[in-house]
């Protein structure tokens, strides 16, 4: 079992349940799932490109993610309809908090002059996005391996009804907030 799931089931949500006075266990927010997303306006040009990210996003979530398409064609960004544009992945159960894990305690400390991740940004309904710079702060890629430097969004999906129960959450799990 995941070092996270054993802390939430030990630590998070007794501590959770006395704070927000929660009546039953079930009304304690969870982690639901992770959504792993890469944009790859590039991709377009160069399919190669969309492969080793597809590659990468697959390392990094330890499960084969899925290329997103355009949806509508654009001609500025010169895009057409259906033309693959990304890549994204959904995590859930076991493989959630394992990534959770890697993201919060190894993967977060080694980015560049980090002070800390935003606490701002809930979207209002409990879930956290973050974005990464590069994708080298995964012990799972080689450096030496990468031919070009790419950011993700990450998205944390709790069934929290407020940020307040999401932020308190996350930052009992270990989500390194900035003061």
């Amino acid at each position: 079992m995941a070092r996270i799931k054993d802390k939430y089931r030990n630590e998070v949500a007794p501590a959770m349940m006395e704070k927000f006075g929660y009546k039953s266990v079930m009304q304690i927010p969870r982690l639901e799932k992770i959504i792993i997303n890469m944009g790859l306006g590039q991709a377009k040009e160069n399919q190669k490109e969309l492969e080793i990210a597809v590659k990468e996003l697959g390392i990094i979530a330890g499960q084969k993610p899925i290329t997103t398409k355009a949806k509508k064609s654009v001609a500025n960004f010169k895009v057409r309809e259906g033309m693959a544009v990304g890549a994204k992945t959904t995590l859930r159960g076991e493989k959630m908090y394992e990534f959770a894990d890697r993201l919060i305690n190894i993967a977060l400390p080694r980015v560049r002059d980090f002070r800390g991740v935003n606490p701002n940004s809930f979207d209002g309904r409990g879930n956290y996005a973050l974005g990464v710079k590069e994708q080298l702060i995964f012990p799972e890629i080689e450096y030496d391996k990468v031919d070009k430097v790419r950011g993700m969004d990450i998205i944390l999906v709790t069934t929290a009804n407020s940020d307040e129960e999401s932020r308190e959450l996350l930052r009992l799990l270990g989500m390194p907030f900035t003061k």
